[in-house]
């Protein structure tokens, strides 16, 4: 009774791993199957009176016992080498997504370097038209009083030559009354 429920099992796994492969190419597990149930009609159809002595029926069973730890180890094997697919094809995600992780640090590592080289050019600009705008700002200043400057200066020329020809206009007046004086005088 347990040695069916044991290759039930055991069939049930085989089926499952069948069904996970590919449907084009057999398993290794679903020739010898198919390989033990042939031997098995074969022996059954042949010698029907030797099949049901007692020596037969252990024999039977020592066969199926072989049978079935044949596929264990198959079976075992087959999960063995696909864990191992697995693990390699885990380890290989593994170290792949560790490269990518760090490269993607290094890009945001540059790109935060670069935003920052950015801002601090965008500040220094702001700061130059600031700057620029404040010096424009003064030369304007400058330039308009240097102009005020300029006009005072005009006008002072302006009442500058009006004194002098006053000056001068006074200078003859002042000769010619010490002439008409002296002769006056004499």
């Amino acid at each position: 009774m347990s040695s069916v429920y044991t290759r039930s099992k055991e069939f049930t796994r085989n089926r499952k791993s069948q069904s996970d492969s590919p449907p084009a190419s057999p398993s290794p597990t679903a020739k010898t199957l198919r390989h033990e149930r042939l031997s098995r009609l074969e022996s059954a159809g042949s010698n029907p009176t030797t099949s049901d002595s007692y020596g037969d029926r252990a024999s039977a069973r020592a066969r199926r016992e072989a049978r079935e730890a044949r596929l264990a180890t198959l079976t075992s094997r087959v999960e063995e080498d696909s864990n191992r697919d697995y693990k390699k094809l885990y380890e290989s995600a593994l170290t792949e997504n560790q490269k990518l992780k760090t490269k993607l640090q290094e890009a945001q590592l540059e790109l935060a370097d670069i935003k920052a080289k950015l801002e601090k050019m965008a500040q220094q600009k702001q700061e130059k038209t600031s700057d620029r705008s404040s010096m424009l700002e003064m030369e304007k200043r400058e330039r308009r009083a240097l102009e005020r400057k300029m006009s005072e200066m005009e006008e002072e020329m302006k009442v500058l030559t009006e004194l002098k020809s006053d000056n001068q206009r006074l200078k003859d007046e002042n000769g010619a009354l010490i002439r008409v004086i002296s002769k006056l005088s004499k």
